[in-house]
C-alpha cells in the first residue's frame, strides 16, 4: 500500500510512518502548504492521512487561534478541492482530530456517540471533522481519529520530564481534571486500523483515563522522584493565557469504537505505558 502523510514530519507522523514502513507500506510525506502539488502526489496513493495543524500547546493570541482553526479547515479544504478536480483519487482519507471535540466536564464520560462541546477547541474539532467529511463526497472512505494526550519520546511528555526528573513536578491546578491519554505505539496502531478498515469517528485514548493528580503521581513513581510541587492554575494562565484550558480542564473519553473493532491495546494502563517509555 502507498500512503500519503500530510504533515507527517512531526511526533505522531514519525511514529505512524515507522509503523507503516515496518509492515511494508510505502510512505510519501507531503505538506498542506502546497495543496495542489500535494493533491497530485496523493492521488496516486491508496490512502491519505492528514496530520497537519498549528500546534495547540502555545499561548493563544488572536493570531494563534486564527492559525489553529485555519490550518485545520481552510488548508485541508484547498487540498480536497484540488484532489476532487483530478481524474483519480485515493480510496481512503484519514484525518486527525482531538478529544477536545467533547468539551470539558469533570463528571461526564464520553464516547464516539457523545455530542460535541461548545468551547473554542470543540468548535475547531467540529469544523475540522466537517471539512474531512468532504472526502466522502469524492468517493473516499473517511475516518477521524480523535486523539487524547499522546505519550511518547517527544510531544507533551518531553515537556513535562525536565521538572519531574528534578523532583519539581506536580499536578496542574487542583489535579481533578481528566487526562485521557494513549501510548504512541497504540496511537499509530489505531491509525493503521483507520487506514485499513474503520471509518467514522475513532477515539484514540487508552481504556483507563487518569485524573491529572494520578497522572503526575504515576509519572513521579516511574521516575522515582517526588511530585510535591503543584503548578498553580494562575501561573499556567499567566504563561499560556486561554491556552491553559487544555491543561487545566479535560474529559474522560473511552475508546468504544476501537474495542468494537477488536482492537487490543498494547498499553492499557498508565504505569505500564510510562515504564515502557522511561525505564
Amino acid at each position: 500500500m502507498r500512503v500519503a502523510l500530510l504533515g507527517g514530519s512531526g511526533f505522531v507522523g514519525g511514529a505512524l510512518a515507522g509503523a507503516l514502513r515496518e509492515r511494508g507500506d510505502d510512505v510519501i510525506l507531503l505538506s498542506l502548504r502546497a495543496p495542489r502539488d500535494s493533491a497530485v502526489a496523493a492521488a496516486a496513493c491508496d490512502a491519505i492521512v492528514n496530520l497537519a495543524g498549528e500546534p495547540v500547546a502555545q499561548r493563544w493570541t488572536k493570531a494563534v487561534k486564527h492559525r489553529i482553526i485555519m490550518s485545520r479547515t481552510q488548508a485541508p479544504h484547498d487540498f480536497l478541492e484540488a484532489l476532487a478536480a483530478l481524474p483519480s483519487q485515493a480510496q481512503t482519507y484519514v484525518s486527525a482530530s482531538a478529544i477536545g471535540y467533547y468539551g470539558h466536564d469533570l463528571a461526564a464520560t464520553f464516547d464516539e456517540g457523545s455530542a460535541p462541546g461548545d468551547d473554542f477547541l470543540a468548535r475547531v474539532c467540529v469544523e475540522w471533522e466537517r471539512e474531512a467529511q468532504r472526502a466522502q463526497g469524492i468517493g473516499m472512505r473517511t475516518a477521524c481519529v480523535r486523539t487524547g494526550l499522546a505519550l511518547g519520546r517527544g510531544g507533551a511528555l518531553s515537556k513535562m520530564l525536565p521538572l519531574f526528573r528534578l523532583g519539581l513536578g506536580g499536578r496542574y491546578g487542583d489535579g481533578r481534571q481528566w487526562y485521557s491519554w494513549i501510548h504512541i505505539d497504540d496511537l499509530a496502531a489505531l491509525y493503521l486500523l483507520a487506514i485499513d478498515e474503520a471509518g467514522g469517528a475513532i477515539n484514540a485514548t487508552a481504556p483507563y483515563p487518569a485524573r491529572n493528580a494520578e497522572f503526575a503521581a504515576t509519572l513521579a513513581t516511574v521516575l522515582r522522584r517526588p511530585a510535591s510541587l503543584p503548578v498553580p492554575a494562575f501561573a499556567l494562565r499567566v504563561a499560556l493565557g486561554e491556552g491553559a484550558d487544555a491543561l487545566l480542564q479535560g474529559q474522560r473519553v473511552l475508546p468504544n469504537r476501537a474495542k468494537a473493532c477488536g482492537f487490543r491495546f498494547k498499553f492499557p494502563q498508565l504505569q505500564g505505558a510510562l515504564e515502557s517509555l522511561l525505564r
